[in-house]
């Protein structure tokens, strides 16, 4: 019905194309199955106006949980991380768990791969271990209000 001619270097062209989507595809399902890549399965929730009162964020901080392993309860709330200044040893693997009771906030951790969203009603989970010894600046990276240049902490590692 449709006798379409396309020139040889089109024809090339779009064999190139096609092929790349195909091992595009593959790497993608093979990193995503393959490897177990894949999104989680649950989020944890938290009542955003029982924040306060709903362990373990009634007392943020931080707690030891294993050898030089630790667990980091953290609210992000009107322009201020609690805890705001956290001091770690070399080496601390630490297990991230971050909410808020108000509004979207971020918190970036300088100088490491710790990227989060705090949003109201979920509790979001990151593990990093910290090898190297220094300030780390915690900085909110969402715009949350008139005060949002004010919202910093800091970790100590030693």
């Amino acid at each position: 019905m449709f006798n379409i001619h396309f020139p040889r270097e089109e024809r090339i062209w779009l064999m190139i194309g096609i092929a790349t989507l195909a091992i595009f595809l593959v790497l993608f399902g093979i990193m995503a199955f393959g490897m177990g890549l894949q999104p989680p399965g649950h989020m944890m929730q938290i009542e955003p106006k029982a924040v306060t009162a709903t362990p373990p964020f009634d007392h943020p901080g931080i707690t030891q949980i294993g050898d030089n392993e630790y667990e980091a309860n953290i609210v992000a709330q009107v322009f201020m991380f609690n805890p705001g200044d956290i001091t770690l040893p070399v080496g601390a693997k630490v297990h991230f768990k971050v909410t808020t009771p108000d509004v979207v906030h971020g918190l970036y951790i300088t100088d490491t791969n710790v990227n989060m969203m705090a949003v109201p009603g979920h509790i979001t989970e990151f593990t990093y271990t910290f090898r190297k010894p220094g300030e780390y600046l915690v900085l909110c990276h969402e715009y949350c209000g008139i005060g949002h240049q004010l919202m910093m902490g800091q970790i100590h590692v030693q």
